[in-house]
């Protein structure tokens, strides 16, 4: 399998010097000699040609070649996660150190929160600890046999949801009159059956007027129940990271059995005034690309997922 994988990076390295040799050519001609998935780093006296570094590396997932994202450090963090713990709520020093160094990485893509870049499902790999999730929340996550979603979808008002809790994606721009931005997080148990839980989200392409910001931690009686949340100073956004941050509000949930034939609710009254501040979050989108997206919730938990969709 290595052997293949490493004749693909050889061929496509061959179809791009191929293609540059045409003057006529820009960078949008990488999307065609380039096969699906397939990495190359490109020397320093090619990537100029498109405003690169030493070294910059262009990869695509069958649309077009983007410059955003470090590829070799999302290849080691995938890897470590792939090849490491089975856990989802283990984070090594080696994840953890690589998380980091690509949340400093200035190839993410910037204003995060409102890129095209952001839209679609995305796969939960690792979590940090959880002990401030709510209970439900922290069961779900640990049990690793369970694939655990979050799509982020921008939909018309009269949309419904869809099998799976899936909505069909019809903006990738600034917000349209009607649309609304939806943050759907989803745990498959297999065989058709599977738990839903949507939020409805705010950003500035986006705006919500509900979403002001959450007042009260989320402890019930001093208990954790629904979650604990920062607040206040805590939950200040970063000024030197604009547009990075997703505000939600819990808005509905329910299991679903035989692909969606039959559903239960789920057992949080998520819309009763006494409960909405305590269901208000959100996640500020730390990196970036088409592939890779790291992300730190109101809870201070951490979030690595990856594309899928």
């Amino acid at each position: 399998m290595r052997h293949h994988r490493h004749n693909s990076h050889i061929i496509a390295i061959a179809a791009t010097a191929v293609t540059l040799s045409w003057p006529s050519m820009t960078s949008s001609a990488l999307q065609y000699p380039i096969p699906p998935n397939v990495r190359i780093n490109l020397p320093e006296s090619i990537a100029s040609l498109f405003g690169g570094g030493d070294g910059i590396s262009l990869w695509r997932t069958g649309k077009k070649a983007t410059k955003y994202g470090d590829v070799e450090l999302e290849n080691r963090l995938l890897d470590a996660i792939e090849f490491g713990s089975s856990r989802r709520l283990d984070i090594p020093d080696e994840v953890a150190d690589l998380v980091r160094r690509l949340e400093s990485s200035p190839t993410s893509v910037p204003r995060p929160a409102i890129a095209p870049e952001l839209y679609g499902r995305w796969k939960l790999l690792r979590t940090s600890n959880a002990d401030t999730a709510s209970p439900i929340q922290r069961r779900a996550v640990d049990a690793s046999r369970f694939d655990i979603y979050q799509d982020i979808v921008v939909v018309s008002s009269d949309d419904d949801v869809g099998e799976g809790g899936e909505r069909t994606n019809d903006d990738d721009g600034g917000g349209g009159s009607g649309s609304r931005l939806i943050v759907s997080q989803i745990v498959e148990f297999g065989n058709g059956n599977r738990l839903c839980v949507d939020a409805l989200a705010s950003t500035s392409a986006y705006p919500l007027e509900e979403l002001t910001d959450r007042v009260g931690s989320g402890r019930i009686l001093g208990l954790n129940v629904l979650g604990v949340s920062l607040i206040g100073d805590e939950a200040s956004e970063d000024p030197n990271r604009p547009d990075s941050r997703l505000r939600f509000v819990f808005d509905e949930g329910r299991f679903e059995f035989g692909n969606g034939q039959f559903r239960l609710p789920y057992p949080v009254p998520f819309r009763n005034p006494l409960f909405r501040d305590a269901v208000k979050g959100w996640i500020d989108v730390t990196y970036l690309s088409d592939r890779v997206r790291i992300s730190r919730g109101n809870k201070g938990t951490t979030f690595v997922l990856k594309k899928v969709g």
